[in-house]
């Protein structure tokens, strides 16, 4: 188990983890004959805010069972599944000063800004780290308008793996779908595969021969460039090793992937790859950023001409415009449930053993304190969770308290995640995890 000062600090693990890739190429696909019992979580954070009134049912102003409850119409796709729902209310994210957004501070607990790099590792990587090793150990998908996502089809602003040390989320499915499944692909798709990867070879072997010239305070840094092209290179080589496996969960290429109509068609089959590298155990951490953690998006596929920032200035509770966000959302969600339910595992089903978490990069609004942060959980991570309810909490303890929370449900004892005992004095009321969210 880690301690709990490394929980506090994170760990800064090299250029790696800074580009999304496995750290550890000896890690193989998590075995279904294993001891270990096959965890894995879904972060799904969607920008502009997640307000209150969108999710808690009417009148329900206690920690009460959603039994009898009807669902507000934002998140009614997720009615029939109440049973695997549990509604949070009562976090708060003050120290983060989300704003905007919190950027790596929404999934770090720690303040965020725009442009500013993330101080310490978020809980999605730390989760990674702990739950039965994968050929990819984390992946990190993020939906926006076609033209951010291709002018711009990687980019980091939610998850980091150490102070300095972002993430980069995959935008473009071309792309994506190419470092997962071009190697068992045919036609142009695996040309394009074999082409892609010549020329990393090529700026793998260009970019060492060229660093060694440079001074020597820009070595470490240069060096930390080229390690990013080889972890590329090798999680090619080892996903090769299991093509057979692969090929029974790649997802079938439509025009939706070279001539989109609409974003949403890019965020159906970006989607769609992260079922697949779920399903498949590719990966067992998985982050989807709707929005991509910032203050854009666009959702014209839905019938809705507003985009970017303007969205973030719309009341959301009774607007027909979230309302259909919220409720595309939560297909989304349903999605991924049913795509773990359908294969079995161990004596139940993939999704007996995961846990979807459910929020905004700011807290309740556009334009927040932070004072209040509401999440939905599905799931019971292997039945540790509480199901089929929702809890109202006092608003004294933060968003790290749930991280916590979730790395005790994962096997790790936590005090406090990154917060020192200085900042846990002024932000929480309380140690470790939160127990009226435990089974």
């Amino acid at each position: 188990m880690l301690n709990r000062r490394k929980m506090i600090q994170g760990m800064a693990m090299g250029a790696g983890a800074a580009f999304g890739l496995p750290l550890f190429p000896e890690r193989l696909l998590a075995s279904s004959t294993s001891n270990t019992t096959p965890k894995r979580i879904v972060f799904f954070m969607q920008n502009q805010g997640f307000d209150p009134d969108t999710c808690i049912p009417e009148g329900m102003k206690r920690s009460s069972s959603l039994a009898t409850a009807k669902l507000p119409e934002p998140i009614s796709a997720l009615e029939p599944y109440k049973e695997r729902l549990h509604i949070i209310n009562g976090l708060h994210g003050l120290h983060t000063s989300p704003s905007h957004s919190a950027f790596f501070g929404a999934l770090g607990g720690y303040r965020g800004s725009d442009g500013v790099p993330p101080s310490a590792s978020t809980i999605d990587y730390e989760l990674s780290k702990v739950l039965p090793p994968t050929l990819l150990p984390h992946l990190c998908i993020g939906m926006d308008s076609i033209e951010n996502m291709t002018t711009k089809p990687t980019i980091a602003t939610l998850s980091a793996s150490g102070a300095g040390q972002p993430i980069f989320m995959h935008s473009n499915p071309n792309h994506l779908y190419q470092m997962l499944f071009g190697g068992i692909s045919t036609g142009d798709i695996r040309r394009q595969h074999e082409a892609r990867s010549n020329v990393l070879n090529q700026i793998e072997e260009l970019a060492a021969s060229k660093g060694r010239f440079l001074p020597t305070a820009d070595q470490q840094r240069y060096g930390q460039f080229v390690e990013g092209f080889k972890e590329v290179n090798g999680l090619r080589d080892r996903l090769g090793t299991v093509a057979d496996h692969l090929r029974k969960f790649a997802p079938p290429v439509d025009a939706r992937y070279t001539n989109p109509e609409f974003e949403t068609d890019w965020h159906d089959v970006l989607l769609e790859l992260g079922i697949s590298s779920l399903t498949s155990g590719i990966t067992n951490t998985l982050t989807i950023g709707s929005g991509r953690g910032e203050i854009f998006g666009a959702w014209k596929g839905l019938g809705i001409e507003q985009q970017g920032h303007n969205l973030g200035h719309m009341e959301q509770p009774g607007n027909p415009i979230w309302i259909k966000i919220r409720q595309y959302n939560c297909r989304m969600l349903v999605r991924i449930m049913e795509a773990l339910e359908s294969v079995p595992e161990g004596s139940g089903t993939m999704m007996d053993h995961t846990l979807i978490v459910y929020t905004s990069n700011n807290a309740d609004k556009q334009h927040t304190s932070g004072a209040n942060w509401p999440v939905m959980l599905l799931g019971n991570f292997d039945g540790t969770f509480k199901t089929g309810c929702f809890t109202q909490l006092d608003g004294k303890r933060p968003l790290n308290s749930l991280y916590a929370t979730i790395l005790q449900a994962a096997g790790v004892s936590c005090d406090y995640f990154n917060m020192d005992e200085k900042l846990a004095r002024k932000f929480d009321t309380g140690v470790g995890p939160i127990k009226e969210l435990l089974v």
